[in-house]
């Protein structure tokens, strides 16, 4: 299999500031060294940021851009979206296709929205998917922690069984790359 790295919202609005998620500056950490891994790996390495006409995640604005301390490259892609299944309206599909990705690591901000979307959406699409367990985060509510939030996506997440390919959880120390080969565990 062959494997690419989707790190979803990343982004300053959502990681600093009000809306800080639980952990933000750990958590870019952890998706530093799994990028530093795919990259090391020739694996694709594609950032996804999200934007709306108006308010914090605004289109070229402050809070759209990625976060500080968030490590790129000029070999990463790029990609923009408007909805929280980074595959809707965008050419995030055809790309994975155009490199014959079969595997996805995916990673970023907010679990119970953007990634779960895009992981489920992933599924739905065929993608097997390694749920980077230890770097997606969110914000609590008033029902919930942060913590609580992502553990109950990583394990719900982890549970689904009827699209076929399925949710692997792992921390970010645990993901390894293999050229032209899956994601694993060591």
């Amino acid at each position: 299999m062959k494997t690419a790295l989707l790190v979803i919202d990343v982004q300053r609005a959502l990681c600093e500031g009000e809306y800080e998620v639980f952990e933000a500056n750990r958590v870019i950490e952890r998706i530093n060294l799994v990028c530093q891994k795919a990259r090391d790996a020739k694996a694709p390495v594609v950032f996804i940021q999200h934007e709306a006409e108006t308010g914090i995640l605004e289109f070229n604005s402050e809070g759209w851009q990625l976060a500080k301390g968030l490590c790129t490259e000029p070999t990463d892609i790029f990609i923009r979206k408007t909805a929280a299944d980074s595959f809707h309206r965008t050419t995030l599909e055809q790309l994975l296709r155009h490199h014959a990705v079969t595997e996805l690591v995916i990673c970023g901000m907010q679990s119970e929205f953007c990634v779960d979307t895009t992981t489920r959406r992933a599924l739905a699409l065929g993608f097997a998917v390694v749920l980077v367990a230890d770097a997606h985060s969110t914000l609590a509510n008033e029902h919930l922690s942060a913590a609580q939030i992502i553990e109950h996506h990583t394990t719900t997440l982890a549970n689904l069984h009827s699209f076929g390919p399925r949710v692997c959880p792992v921390n970010a120390e645990e993901v390894k790359f293999e050229t032209s080969a899956r994601a694993q565990v060591h």
